[in-house]
């Protein structure tokens, strides 16, 4: 594997002679310092170097800043680091010094003869690094307050730009700028925010806690947003297209004005010359392809609404989870995360035991197929010496007893149900129907015959009666009272008092019964179903 040099050099050979892709590998050179093995060192360094404005440091003069700074520099020798600025030197992110050197001394001369200043591509990724670095997984807030900004200066905008006599170049120069800073710093808001919330929405392991908060942000901090956008683009879409006619006098007014750094373009045209937002017309485009399809492919808000809803259609997603996750249908990322981390500490006599808790991985003692119940075998006897066991075919060959083939139908019980329900309809009208006739049999029963129906209902309500007797004892006798049983539902109440030499004879379908000093009254204990629901 080639390091520094080597790599550098041989990646450059391979690109030499294509030109402007040549340019772009130059470039990207400059962010090689931050995947290379010494990263934490280069990173220390460029800092120094960032922290000064048109300066040009010597070794020493790095060595102290590094010193005094502390971290993975401090620890670098004078030769190292030399080594270190000459390889970011040959990346583009150093430039070497043409600083004039006064020394007095050989010594002093040797030290300082070597002097570094920063490029301006090597500040550019090392800023970029250290925005990295501070706050990459920060959920960073949406500037929707700039949007109100926008349209209001696009308005003042239009109004000078149809003007009679044009609009006053300083003041337009001065709108146009604060105009585009602030755009800019709303679409970075705006892409930070969904960046970070797509990260989010990405994991399966959200608990309900993290599931709610995250929930509450999508329904009202992200509707905010949308609701915002999609109200103001309308309107910043309508003051573009009334300032597109008047844009190009309107710049050109302005560069006759205040030409800046374009000047130095016309003079050196091999010069780049990178003009602040708002001076070029690629930059009005940009802005009005945000807030409106003027090309075809969406604009930037339908793309917000698209990725709103996306956001919603994850959010769906973990809920659906974490409602499988009541029936056992979960994720177990974070549970075999844990156990990963309690097998990567524990020692190997410990694994085994936690391995036997986690998955039950306990000694074998036979294939799955049931013994014999007539041969009890010990667990400590072999294999070897112990008695076969008829495998079946199927468990020896496919290593499943599951049966194969098209599973059969679900049986339909529909018929089953409907004759349940109605015999146990039927139940409940005998029932009533003996309820009745018991009712009305009352005070006579030595008269009438019973059906066998109602000779149940009154032998039932008979023996609960007599369970539910209080006796006493009064005259060497034993009286009875409160001898009562009802039943709720049927609306009937039976009544048993001692009659001392008076049997009470009950006929039936089925035979004659005779309680022997017993008297017998039913009458109705509540109003019936169909009465309290009148009533009521």
């Amino acid at each position: 594997m080639m390091e520094g040099d080597e790599l550098h050099e041989g990646l450059r050979g391979e690109r030499a002679g294509e030109g402007s892709d040549g340019e772009v590998w130059q470039r990207l050179s400059a962010y090689a310092y931050l995947s290379a093995p010494e990263r934490l060192e280069y990173v220390a360094v460029m800092r120094v170097f960032c922290g000064t404005l048109l300066a040009d440091l010597a070794v020493p003069d790095v060595l102290g800043k590094l010193a005094q700074a502390g971290g993975p520099g401090a620890a670098l020798g004078a030769e190292t680091l030399t080594a270190r600025l000459e390889q970011l030197v040959r990346w583009g992110n150093l430039l070497r010094s043409t600083h004039t050197v006064t020394a007095t001394s050989i010594a002093e001369y040797q030290r300082s003869r070597s002097r570094y200043q920063l490029s301006k591509l090597g500040e550019r990724v090392q800023r970029d690094a250290d925005e990295v670095l501070a706050g990459a997984d920060a959920a960073r807030e949406v500037s929707s307050e700039l949007l109100t900004l926008v349209d209001r200066g696009l308005g003042e905008i239009a109004a000078l730009a149809a003007a009679p006599g044009g609009a006053d170049p300083q003041q337009a120069l001065e709108k146009i700028s604060t105009l585009f800073a602030q755009f800019a710093e709303f679409a970075e808001s705006v892409r930070d925010f969904y960046a970070y919330l797509g990260q989010v929405l990405a994991r399966y392991d959200l608990d309900g806690a993290e599931y709610q908060g995250f929930k509450e942000l999508l329904l009202d901090y992200v509707e905010a947003i949308t609701e915002d956008v999609s109200f103001r683009a309308p309107r910043i879409a309508a003051h573009l297209r009334a300032i597109w006619p008047h844009l190009p006098p309107l710049l050109s007014r302005i560069d006759a004005h205040a030409a800046g750094l374009g000047a130095l373009s016309d003079a050196l045209p091999e010069t780049r010359v990178q003009r602040s937002r708002g001076r070029e017309p690629a930059d009005w485009e940009g802005l009005r392809n945000w807030f409106a399809d003027s090309d075809g492919q969406g604009s930037q808000v339908d793309q917000l609404r698209d990725a709103t809803l996306r956001a919603l259609q994850s959010l769906l997603a973990n809920a659906k989870r974490m409602l499988r996750s009541a029936s056992g249908e979960m994720s177990r990322r974070r549970d075999l995360l844990r156990l990963a981390a309690w097998f990567d500490a524990a020692d190997p006599e410990e694994a085994h035991d936690i391995a036997v808790a986690a998955f039950g991985l306990y000694g074998a003692r036979h294939l799955g197929v049931a013994p014999d119940p007539d041969a009890s075998v010990p667990a400590y006897v072999s294999w070897w010496t112990g008695p076969v066991v008829d495998v079946p075919v199927a468990l020896r060959e496919r290593g499943s007893r599951a049966p194969r083939g098209r599973a059969a139908a679900v049986e339909d019980h529909a018929e089953q149900k409907r004759r349940l329900v109605e015999q146990a309809r039927e139940q409940v009208a005998a029932r009533q129907a003996a309820a009745a006739e018991l009712r009305s049999a009352s005070g006579r029963f030595d008269q009438v015959r019973l059906g066998s129906a109602a000779m149940r209902l009154l032998l039932e309500l008979l023996s609960t009666a007599l369970g539910n007797a209080q006796l006493h004892k009064e005259a060497a006798e034993f009286l009875l009272d409160s001898a009562q049983a009802a039943d709720e539902d049927l609306g009937i109440r039976l009544t048993a008092w001692r009659t001392p030499g008076r049997p009470t004879v009950l006929r039936s379908v089925d035979g004659d019964l005779t309680a022997d000093d017993l008297t017998l009254a039913v009458d109705s204990s509540v109003p019936a179903p169909a009465a309290r629901e009148a009533s009521a």
